[in-house]
């Protein structure tokens, strides 16, 4: 997904309520993960960021493997299929990258940032496995969308911790707009759709809390 496609002028009108929502609660906004991304933060931050990212989205199967068993309508399962198989690629270079960035940061709370970790996966793998129709779908392309400003943070790290960079591969904005445009005109599977998203962008939201924590916590030990 080349192009942040909630700040895309030429593709924002189509996206309707998920795009609003995007756009209120989704990663993009979030000033830690900004800070990130925008080499406002110290190689320490940087580090536990990518951990923390790789715990949450780098175990096989994640949230965009178990939502494509959920899906039902054709261009729904043709995009998610689509991703799943692009964030292969997505989940082998942040594999690597953890590796690259060294251990994770000594950091006062530990034990409470582990849990709190792991609620957040347990969380998303329940979104991601869920019987209502259209939530997993949701969740999925609420991924999609986040993922935009969460690789973004990725590249910076990959630079500093010598990781070769690499094309995203995720679907393109046209076609998830597609898909989000015909789902949504069936308004429970609109419904159901907009819940998996917002739930995972309060995930996402939550984990940059976390790490924002774990950062003023460093600074004052």
């Amino acid at each position: 997904m080349p192009v942040d496609i909630v700040q895309s002028a030429s593709l924002a009108g189509a996206w309707g309520a998920m795009g609003t929502l995007a756009a209120s609660d989704g990663s993009t906004t979030h000033p830690h993960l900004t800070a990130l991304a925008r080499g406002n933060a110290s190689l320490r931050d940087l580090a536990d960021a990518v951990h923390h990212v790789a715990r949450l989205h780098g175990r096989h199967p994640g949230l965009i493997d178990f939502a494509r068993r959920h899906a039902v309508r054709p261009l729904e399962q043709g995009w998610i299929e689509a991703a799943a198989d692009a964030f292969v690629a997505e989940r082998t270079r942040l594999v690597r990258l953890a590796a690259a960035a060294g251990p994770l940061p000594r950091t006062p709370g530990h034990a409470e940032s582990e849990a709190a970790a792991a609620a957040q996966r347990h969380a998303m793998d329940m979104l991601a496995q869920s019987d209502r129709t259209g939530c997993a779908t949701g969740a999925a392309i609420a991924l999609a969308i986040d993922w935009v400003p969460i690789r973004a943070m990725l590249d910076l790290a990959a630079a500093h911790f010598g990781v070769a960079s690499a094309r995203p591969e995720l679907p393109i904005p046209a076609e998830t707009v597609t898909v989000v445009d015909v789902l949504a005109r069936e308004s429970a599977l609109e419904r159901a759709m907009l819940f998996g998203a917002q739930q995972v962008f309060a995930q996402h939201r939550a984990l940059w809390d976390l790490l924002e924590a774990r950062a003023g916590a460093r600074q004052r030990g």
